[in-house]
């Protein structure tokens, strides 16, 4: 069988710049450093930027919701409604940034609580099976995680956001940079 898919043959002309990644993930580090010096505020930009692109995805829905004149009256003014939703939760958002983000974390705490519960009620179900504990305690890290989540409701709301957002652009720049040496290396 060929190992083709797992394995991209990169040649020199191949066209990828390896110092682009490197410059891209450095920018990417220095941006999740900033984010994750400052949480709370990166949570309440990112609140505020959602309420912006819900706006604007409100605005195209009640536009796109007038835009078929051949729909049943009641399709057409229940799409504008969804629309106009999206606009109030978007200026919601954009008015109280931390309480959205409460909202948010809570939701997610919810998740993971029934996500933990579902994931070690299957582990006690299927014990036959090899690998049956550490679907265990997998669930029930993942409920504890959703339950502290939860105990630590509305201060959790504010930083928890802002430091997923900083995790993720701190990984992202490392991982270029570690791509972009490889390129480099290979060259």
């Amino acid at each position: 069988m060929s190992d083709s898919f797992n394995t991209v043959q990169l040649s020199p002309q191949s066209g990828l710049k390896p110092g682009w990644f490197i410059g891209v993930g450095a920018f990417l580090v220095v941006l999740g450093l900033l984010a994750a010096f400052d949480a709370i505020a990166t949570t309440l930009a990112s609140m505020v930027l959602l309420g912006v692109l819900l706006i604007i995805g409100g605005i195209a829905q009640i536009m796109q919701s007038f835009a078929h004149r051949g729909l049943p009256l009641p399709n057409q003014w229940l799409s504008g409604l969804i629309g106009g939703l999206y606009i109030l939760g978007g200026l919601l958002l954009i008015e109280e940034p931390a309480t959205g983000s409460v909202f948010i974390t809570a939701i997610l705490a919810g998740c993971l609580i029934f996500a933990g519960l579902s994931r070690a009620f299957w582990a006690a179900g299927h014990r036959t099976t090899g690998g049956w504990g550490l679907l265990a305690v997998s669930g029930v890290f993942t409920l504890l995680i959703g339950i502290l989540l939860y105990m630590t409701l509305p201060w959790s709301g504010l930083w928890l956001i802002g430091t997923l957002i900083a995790i993720e652009l701190l990984m992202a720049g490392a991982s270029a940079i570690l791509f972009g040496m490889s390129l480099r290396n290979r060259t």
